[in-house]
């Protein structure tokens, strides 16, 4: 391409991006970075096109102006992982809302195929959960204990345990989306069919609303862990699968960077799931509106902070920018 045909085809967008350089109003980082990335793109063709032009010169001027305010922008919060949780991120989650949706959509359909199978079939739940681990309920349940397995542990060890093995699910539902989303999905969809298989069981056997307000004391953000990675996996999938104008390296990088702070979002959740099984769940016989407002707080957590909240802070910002625009 001439480079006066270059020129032509990009000075809208280097224009636009130096107005609000200059313009000293405060820029969603992650929006500037976008915009970095894509100047940062222009700024290597022109390298290898158009070396010593004035082009290349005003890129370069540019791309450095950009990284300095990026920098700033990064450096100007004094309490950082507060802003993070509380702003920050519901902000950038914001954009991910599609993601958050597949990744329920995807886990509410396993749950189903699960549930259906075992339903149909005696012998599906054994082929998901193991022949060793039904058994063992099954003896819980005649024993008039059907969630005695979380009992049987000390407190401290079963917490590190679970919180350990939850961090394990998580990061492989997130790294195997370097594999496209399917490798997401794909975990996303097992552990949703060993759900609907492990409740089925219960059902059958005539204690499921029993074993259920049990369970779902540290399930209701186990499994909600599982979906939010999940998403983090999709989007780090879809990365590489749609890289749209970006060269597939870059979105690469993106979107690793996009599923990375999805992962950051959830580890007070694996503390919490882990703290609420190692030492909550053991206490089965419980008062029943202590285990009722457990299940509904932790529910209600999940809703307001992945799916209600991001679109509340979402709306605030973009209030704030057009009266600053204005």
């Amino acid at each position: 391409m001439r480079e006066a045909a270059f020129v032509k085809q990009n000075k809208e967008k280097w224009i636009a991006f130096e107005r609000a350089l200059d313009a000293n109003i405060k820029i969603n980082p992650d929006h500037l970075s976008d915009l970095y990335i894509h100047l940062t793109n222009d700024l290597a063709y022109a390298q290898t096109y158009y070396e010593n032009s004035n082009t290349l010169k005003y890129l370069n001027s540019l791309a450095s102006q950009a990284h300095q305010k990026i920098y700033i922008n990064k450096k100007e919060s004094k309490n950082s992982i507060v802003k993070f949780f509380k702003t920050d991120f519901p902000l950038f989650f914001s954009s991910y809302q599609k993601e958050f949706l597949l990744a329920i959509l995807a886990f509410t359909v396993a749950v189903g195929i699960g549930t259906i199978s075992t339903l149909f079939d005696d012998s599906f739940v054994r082929l998901i959960l193991g022949d060793g681990y039904v058994n063992m309920t099954l003896e819980n349940i005649e024993a008039g204990n059907p969630t005695a397995v979380y009992q049987d542990s000390g407190q401290g060890g079963m917490f590190l345990g679970i919180t350990i093995n939850n961090i394990r699910v998580g990061m492989m539902c997130f790294a195997l989306g370097f594999l496209t989303s399917i490798g997401s999905l794909y975990v996303i969809f097992s552990n949703g069919i060993m759900v609907g298989a492990f409740f089925t069981m219960f059902y059958k056997e005539g204690v499921s609303l029993e074993a259920w307000r049990v369970i779902m004391l540290h399930g209701t953000i186990e499994l909600s862990i599982i979906v939010v990675c999940g998403a983090a996996g999709i989007i780090l999938g879809n990365g590489i699968l749609f890289p749209g104008t970006y060269e597939r390296k870059y979105s690469l990088i993106k979107s690793a960077k996009a599923g990375l702070k999805v992962m950051v979002s959830t580890i007070p959740l694996f503390i919490l799931a882990g703290l609420i099984e190692g030492f909550i769940t053991r206490y089965a016989f419980m008062p029943a509106i202590i285990n009722w407002v457990i299940v509904i707080g932790s529910a209600a957590l999940i809703i307001w902070y992945y799916g209600v909240y991001p679109r509340i802070v979402k709306n605030k910002y973009e209030q704030i920018h057009r009266a600053e625009a204005a």
